[in-house]
Formats: structure tokens, sequence, C-alpha cells
């Protein structure tokens, strides 16, 4: 029988501020903050057994608690979202075996799927091989190709990342050449463990020059799982993104 964490956690970091775009948690779409969507689509997933965004501000907390969410505080001295996730994870008790998801709280379009796609690897039997994994999605707008804000992901033969960049990646050389290029969505699962042992390596050139902590992984040896699904996740950056968002919501196929 595979072997499951006693625990599967979403911890959604969550900041107020913001140089683009002051208070995007708690910005409405559809009459609800963008924070509940992310939340609430989470709790959607069939193999999560908690959800908890960790946050430093007491808007958001508020906001969380008032929709019924489970909500930290944390500390205002937090460098990243990874090590808010870290000392989030150390307030629930979490066991070194346990498993932690770390939800941006800016996918208001998260697929729950996506989520049960990502914690697959480490259910199998050699899951436990598994440090770290990732998802990415097949870029069907040719925009985000060229556009350095969508992050493309490379990966081997058995699945392992081979690098991150805002670059095109791989470039074809001939314009003739057609290839597959994968966005990189920003949704990570790994264990207690391996979380702690990631927010404690240094921060390497790749990430330095890419602006890319997952970089960081792999400069340092650690191989990241990634996993391609069929379910986007679009970024809200600006305000003007929550158009684009709600028409998206109002499709069909978008979970409700």
């Amino acid at each position: 029988m595979p072997t499951k964490p006693n625990k599967i956690v979403v911890i959604i970091p969550s900041r107020f501020g913001s140089s683009r775009f002051e208070g995007k948690p708690l910005a409405l779409i559809h009459g609800r903050p963008m924070i509940q969507w992310v939340y609430e689509r989470s709790q959607m997933a069939e193999n999560i057994t908690d959800v908890v965004v960790a946050t430093d501000d007491r808007r958001i907390f508020d906001a969380v608690r008032g929709f019924g969410g489970r909500a930290l505080m944390t500390s205002e001295s937090n460098r990243s979202g990874t090590d808010r996730v870290g000392e989030a994870a150390g307030l629930m008790g979490l066991a070194p075996e346990d498993l932690v998801i770390n939800i941006q709280g800016d996918q208001p379009l998260i697929d729950p799927r996506c989520l049960d796609g990502l914690v697959a690897p480490f259910l199998l039997p050699e899951g436990q091989a598994v440090d770290m994994a990732t998802l990415a999605f097949r870029i069907v707008d040719p925009r985000e190709i060229t556009d350095p804000k969508d992050v493309k992901v490379t990966f081997s033969r058995d699945g392992n990342a081979l690098y991150f960049s805002r670059s095109p990646i791989p470039f074809p050389r001939d314009r003739a050449t057609s290839v597959d290029t994968y966005k990189h969505l920003g949704v990570y699962a790994y264990s207690r463990r391996f979380l702690e042992v990631f927010r404690g390596l240094a921060e390497g050139t790749l990430e330095r020059v890419e602006k890319l902590e997952q970089l960081r992984a792999l400069e340092h040896g650690y191989a990241i799982r990634v996993v391609v699904t069929a379910y986007d996740s679009p970024e809200v950056d600006l305000p003007e993104d929550i158009g684009r968002i709600e028409a998206k919501l109002d499709r069909p196929s978008s979970p409700a």
C-alpha cells in the first residue's frame, strides 16, 4: 500500500503590502475577497486535511476568520512566503513527515484537481524519495512564452526540473522547430522536514539573477518533481487583472 503522510496541509502566505497592488488579498472578485477564493478552492481537493492562511496583517486575519476560514498570525520579519509557511507549519505542530502545500494568495483560479495531482508523487511507494514538487502547465497563449512575468520550466524524462527561467526555455534555434513550452505555476509541495532544509539553504547565484526562489533548491543539488497539470492558475498582479479573472470564473467549466 502507498505510504501517506498523516496530514496534508495547504498553507497560504498572505501579505497586505504590495508595491503594485496594495491590499491585493482583500480585493473583491465577484463580491468575495481574493483570499477567500484561494482558500475555498483549496478545501475542495480530495487529499487535503487542512487549509490555513498565514499572515502578518490583522485585516487579512479578520477577513479570513470572517468567512469561516482558519488563519494564523505570523511574524513581520519573515523574508519570504516560504519562511512564513515554515513558521506557520511550526505553529501548527506539523510532524517532519507531514506534507505542506504552499499556495500564493493571488491565485483565485487554482483548480483543486491541481493539488491532488501535486501530492500524488509523495503517495507512491517510492514517494519518500521526493523532496519537493511543483506544477507546470503547457502554454497555450503565445504571449506567455516571452513574457518574463510568466516563469518557464524544463524538466527531464523522469519528471525532475532541469531549470526555471523568465526567458523562453527551451529556445528553438531554428524558427521551423516546434516545441511545447511549459509555464511554472507557483504552487509547491514538500515534507515539513524538507521545508526546513530548504529554508536553511543560502541564496544561490541563479536565484539572485532570475529572482526565482525555487532555483535555490536546484543550485544546491536537490531535485524538484514537476507535475504537469491540465488546469491553468493565472495570478493576479495588477488591479486590471480582476476583470479577466471574473470573466474566467463565469465560464461553465470553472469550479464554483
